[in-house]
């Protein structure tokens, strides 16, 4: 009876140990724990679902996450905002989930559903910004150095302060060296996307396929694709970051700074509208 008992005892415990050596989660299951096609997403438009109006919406309850919408991110379930880009536009609402990658809290998982929709017209009014960079009536608008193209004493392509867009320590193109691409001008529209188009020259090939877009307070202009902006072409100097603080900016001005662009110097931009 005795022997019968411990042998019980004995084969208790194995078992119990077998279990605790079960892993207490399955992390392929976790790291799945939201079905995209379970995400309910939907976007409401102005102009009878044409117009550039947005509310761009999560339905699923229960869950939490995130909206790219393009030209900014917001931690929401719903965006309300008038969309600057005509043409075919894609969000992505980005689901967190329980899933940590190595257990670690700051590396969420993420599980991420879009939905695409068509903007034929610009019914509702944009940020000033636009109509500033692409023209009051939206139809493009192009833009030239404020001097040039040749030395001319003017401040319009300089190196400057890291921390000042005006603290000039060299003025290159006023004094003795303008950028090769000195008399080139820039477009920009909203012809179906945000376009940006380059020409080295007045009379020179153009070079499209690349679009433009702001951060979310404006205080920031990306430049995005094979074009670049006047000043930054190889050899001229000026770093070639594609992203410019926006140091002065009007319908008449458009004054971009990077700092740190190349031999621990800033370099400043002075462009205007084309005559």
């Amino acid at each position: 009876m005795k022997i019968n008992k411990i042998y019980s005892l004995l084969l208790s415990a194995i078992v119990l140990l077998f279990i605790a050596c079960e892993p207490i989660e399955d992390r392929e299951v976790l790291s799945n724990s939201f079905n995209p096609d379970e995400i309910e997403l939907e976007v409401v438009q102005t102009a009878d679902g044409t117009g550039n109006g947005l509310s761009i919406r999560m339905n699923t309850p229960g869950i939490a996450g995130y909206w790219d919408y393009n030209i900014d991110k917001k931690f929401s379930d719903r965006v309300e905002v008038n969309y600057p880009i005509p043409g075919e536009q894609t969000f992505t609402f980005h689901v967190t989930t329980p899933y940590m990658t190595d257990g670690k809290p700051s590396e969420k998982e993420y599980i991420s559903k879009s939905i695409t929709i068509q903007i034929d017209q610009l019914d509702q009014p944009l940020p000033d910004a636009y109509y500033y960079l692409v023209g009051d009536d939206l139809a493009g608008k192009t833009w030239v150095f404020d001097g040039g193209p040749n030395p001319d004493g003017g401040l319009w392509w300089f190196m400057s302060d890291p921390a000042n867009p005006w603290g000039i320590w060299w003025n290159a193109a006023g004094d003795c060296c303008p950028p090769a691409d000195a008399a080139g001008k820039m477009v920009f529209d909203l012809d179906g996307a945000a376009n940006y188009t380059y020409y080295s020259n007045a009379d020179g090939d153009p070079v499209t396929g690349s679009s433009f877009k702001f951060n979310a307070d404006y205080s920031k202009l990306y430049i995005q694709g094979d074009a670049n902006l006047l000043g930054t072409i190889a050899g001229s100097g000026g770093g070639n970051a594609g992203v410019y603080n926006i140091v002065e900016f009007s319908s008449d001005r458009l004054v971009l700074h990077v700092p740190d662009a190349e031999w621990a110097t800033g370099w400043t931009w002075v462009f205007v509208p084309q005559e």
